[in-house]
C-alpha cells in the first residue's frame, strides 16, 4: 500500500477579472511543474479555447503542486456570477480559501457571494490583495472594506483574524507587508501551511467520497471528480452509490486518477483528503456519494441553483440553412444538448410542442452563450430566441422575478446617461460613489430589465466602463418594461446587397451588413433609426447610363457596419426575432419570413394578449 502524502486542498476564488488564473500560473511555475524545456502559456489553467478569447474562468479546474513534502490540490474557480453554482460546490472540497481582491477595485458584488459561501460551511480565509502594482491602488482602504464585508457576513472571531498578503500574482510575487520586496509567491505558501491544517489521516475508516464536479472524456465516459472525506479508494472495487434521491446503486470503479501538477495521473488506490477523479458510473450526478457497501451513509445534498433565463433553441430553417453546418437537424441538436446535460448540471433541457424546438434554461445570457458558441464551432447550425426570464410564484402564490445587483463603474461624465438607463429598466439605486474623476453606482435591478444591458453600456461609457451583475434574490412581478426603442431593417429581397442601396440606406439607420453581403428576405440588416421596423431593399443598384456625374460615383462612402458578437445578437433582439447561428455566421431574422407571415404572427399575439 503506498505512502499516504499530508494533504491540503485550497480554492482561489474572487470577482471575475481579480487574477485568480494568472495566481494559480504562479504556484505551478514556482512548483517546478513544468520541465525547463516545456513552453508555457499564459493561464495556463484555462484550457478552453473560450475562455482564452474572452480572459474568463468558465469551467472549475484541479492541480496540485508538493510544496514541503505537503501535497496542495488548487481549485481556480469560475469569477462569472453566471458560474456560481460551480463555485458553490468546489468550496465544499476544501480546506480553506485564498480569497483575491484587487488593489483598487476592492470587493466586488461576486467577491462578497463566493465569500459568504466558504464562511458557511466554516472555512478560514487567506485575504491576498492583488495588483498593488497599479498606479490607483488603495490596499489599506480595500483591507478595511474586506473586513467590513466580513462582518456583514457574521463571520466568527476566528473566521475575522484572517492573515493579509499582498502581490502581483502576473509577476509571481506575495509579500507579507505592502511595502516588503519579495521575489516570488513563497511567503503565500508558507502562510497556507502556517493556517490551514493538513487532511486527518482517516484512512482506517469505511470509504465516504461526494461527487462535486462532473466531466466526460470521450473513451472512458462519464467523469466524477469529489474529494474521499474518509477511507482509501481502490480501482477495480465495487461500492455503492447513493444519489441524491437516496437510491442505492451497486457500482464498480473502472479508473481512478489523482491530480499530479496539471495532469491527470491514473493510481490504483486514493487517500483520504485527496481530490479523485473516477469513472465506470455512467449514472453518476452531482451530490453522489460512493459509500463502503458495509457501510452505507448518503453525505448531505449539494443543492444546485435554479436556472433564472430560458431560451428557445430551434432547427435553422432560414433561406441559407444547410450552407456552412454539419449538423443541423432537430435530432442532431436533441444529441448534442443531451450530451451537455451529462456535464452542465446548471443547465436545463425541455421539449415543446414542436419537434423541431427545444427550451434550454441556465443560470444567465453567458452560461447559454458559451453552450451555443461551443455547438457553432463544433459545427451546429441552430436559431435562438430572445432570452427570457423565468418567473416564479412565491408561497403565497405571488408571481416573483429574479433580481440582480449591479455595480457599474465609470468616468464620471457618462454616469447621467447610465442612471438614465437603469432607472429605465426599472432599477433602484442603491449607493453612489465618487472618486478620482470616476463613478461607483449601486443599484438593484429585475434581471428582465437587463436583458440588453450589457451592450448599451459598453457603447454609453465608450468601452471605458466595468459592469458587474449577480442574482441577489427574487421581487414581486415589477409590471411592462420597456424592449428595444428602435425598429429594425428588413431585407424584401434575397441575394447580395449593393453599395448603391445601402449608401441611400444608412441615412435611415445603423447598418449590420457590408456591400456584397448575402442577403435573404426577412433577413435584419440594420436597425432604423425611428421606432418602427422598415422594409428595405439592399440590393438595388444605380441604373446604368452613359453618363457619368462628376465625382458623385467616387463620393459613396459607407460608414463601417455594426458587427454583433454572439451574446450583443441575443441582447438586440425582441420577441418576434431569432439569432440565425451557423458555424461561419451569426444572423439576425424575423420569425416571420415575408411581409404576409409577420402580420399573421402579429394578429396571433394580439389574440393570445387579449385572452390572456
Amino acid at each position: 500500500m503506498a505512502d499516504r502524502e499530508d494533504i491540503i486542498n485550497i480554492a482561489v476564488i474572487a470577482h471575475v477579472d481579480a487574477g485568480k488564473s494568472t495566481l494559480v500560473d504562479a504556484f505551478l511555475r514556482q512548483s517546478d511543474v513544468f520541465r525547463e524545456n516545456e513552453e508555457v502559456v499564459d493561464c495556463v489553467m484555462d484550457s478552453n479555447d473560450l475562455e482564452r478569447e474572452r480572459g474568463i474562468t468558465i469551467y472549475s479546474k484541479n492541480c496540485s503542486v508538493i510544496h514541503d513534502g505537503v501535497k496542495i490540490n488548487i481549485v481556480d474557480t469560475p469569477g462569472h456570477a453566471d458560474f456560481s453554482s460551480e463555485v458553490e460546490r468546489i468550496i465544499r472540497t476544501v480546506d480553506t480559501v485564498i480569497l483575491l481582491v484587487d488593489a483598487s477595485e476592492g470587493p466586488m458584488p461576486q467577491t462578497r457571494f463566493v465569500l459568504s459561501k466558504a464562511l458557511e460551511i466554516g472555512l478560514k480565509p487567506i485575504l491576498l490583495i492583488n495588483k498593488i502594482d497599479k498606479k490607483d491602488q488603495r490596499a489599506e482602504e480595500v483591507v478595511d472594506e474586506v473586513y467590513e464585508l466580513f462582518l456583514d457576513l457574521n463571520a466568527t472571531d476566528e473566521q475575522l483574524d484572517f492573515p493579509i498578503l499582498y502581490g502581483v500574482a502576473r509577476e509571481g510575487k506575495v509579500s507579507r507587508e505592502l511595502d516588503d520586496n519579495s521575489e516570488n509567491i513563497e511567503p503565500l505558501f508558507e502562510t497556507i501551511l502556517e493556517h490551514t491544517k493538513t487532511y486527518p489521516n482517516l484512512d482506517e475508516e469505511p470509504v465516504k467520497m461526494q461527487v462535486s464536479a462532473l466531466a466526460y472524456d470521450d473513451y472512458i465516459g462519464r467523469l466524477g471528480i469529489g474529494r474521499i472525506y474518509q477511507g482509501v479508494l481502490r480501482q477495480g472495487d465495487s461500492y455503492i452509490r447513493v444519489n441524491t434521491d437516496g437510491i442505492e446503486h451497486k457500482e464498480t470503479i473502472s479508473n481512478l486518477f489523482v491530480y499530479k501538477g496539471l495532469s491527470r495521473t491514473p493510481v490504483k488506490e486514493a487517500h483520504s483528503g485527496d481530490i479523485v477523479v473516477i469513472s465506470g458510473m455512467p449514472d453518476l450526478s452531482i451530490g453522489d456519494t460512493i459509500c463502503d457497501p458495509m457501510h452505507v451513509e448518503a453525505m448531505p445534498h449539494i443543492p444546485i441553483e435554479e436556472p433564472t433565463l430560458s431560451m428557445n433553441f430551434n432547427v435553422n430553417k432560414s433561406p441559407f440553412a444547410g450552407r456552412s453546418g454539419k449538423y443541423v437537424t432537430s435530432r442532431n441538436i436533441k444529441e448534442r444538448l443531451e450530451k451537455e446535460l451529462e456535464v452542465n448540471v446548471g443547465l436545463k433541457v425541455e421539449p415543446t410542442e414542436s419537434a423541431d424546438c427545444f427550451k434550454v434554461s441556465g443560470r444567465g445570457e453567458l452560461h447559454i452563450s458559451i453552450l451555443i458558441e461551443n455547438m457553432r464551432r463544433e459545427g451546429y447550425e441552430l436559431a435562438v430566441s430572445k432570452p427570457e426570464v423565468i418567473l416564479h410564484k412565491d408561497e403565497n402564490g405571488v408571481k416573483v422575478e429574479p433580481l440582480e445587483e449591479v455595480v457599474c463603474l465609470m468616468p464620471e461624465q457618462y454616469s447621467g446617461t447610465i442612471i438614465n438607463a437603469l432607472n429605465l429598466r426599472k432599477g433602484t439605486m442603491v449607493n453612489m460613489e465618487e472618486e478620482n474623476g470616476y463613478v461607483r453606482l449601486t443599484y438593484e435591478a429585475p434581471t428582465r430589465g437587463l436583458l440588453g444591458f450589457r451592450t448599451q453600456f459598453i457603447n454609453e461609457t465608450h468601452g471605458e466602463g466595468t459592469l458587474v451583475r449577480r442574482v441577489s434574490g427574487y421581487i414581486p412581478y415589477l409590471g411592462e418594461i420597456p424592449q428595444r426603442m428602435l425598429g429594425a431593417m428588413i431585407s424584401t429581397d434575397t441575394g447580395t446587397a449593393m453599395t448603391y442601396a445601402l449608401w441611400n440606406l444608412q441615412e435611415r439607420g445603423a447598418l449590420f451588413i457590408g456591400p456584397q453581403t448575402e442577403v435573404y428576405e426577412g433577413m435584419i440588416i440594420g436597425e432604423s433609426a425611428r421606432n418602427i421596423d422598415m422594409d428595405v431593399n439592399p440590393l438595388k443598384n444605380k441604373k446604368l447610363t452613359a453618363i457619368r456625374s462628376s465625382g458623385r460615383d467616387e463620393a459613396m462612402l459607407l460608414t463601417p457596419p455594426r458587427v454583433f458578437s454572439l451574446e450583443e445578437a441575443l441582447e438586440w433582439i425582441n420577441d418576434d426575432e431569432l439569432v440565425e447561428v451557423t458555424p461561419d455566421s451569426i444572423r439576425i431574422r424575423k420569425k416571420g419570413l415575408t411581409a404576409q407571415d409577420r402580420r399573421a404572427l402579429y394578429r396571433e399575439k394580439m389574440s393570445a394578449a387579449s385572452r390572456g
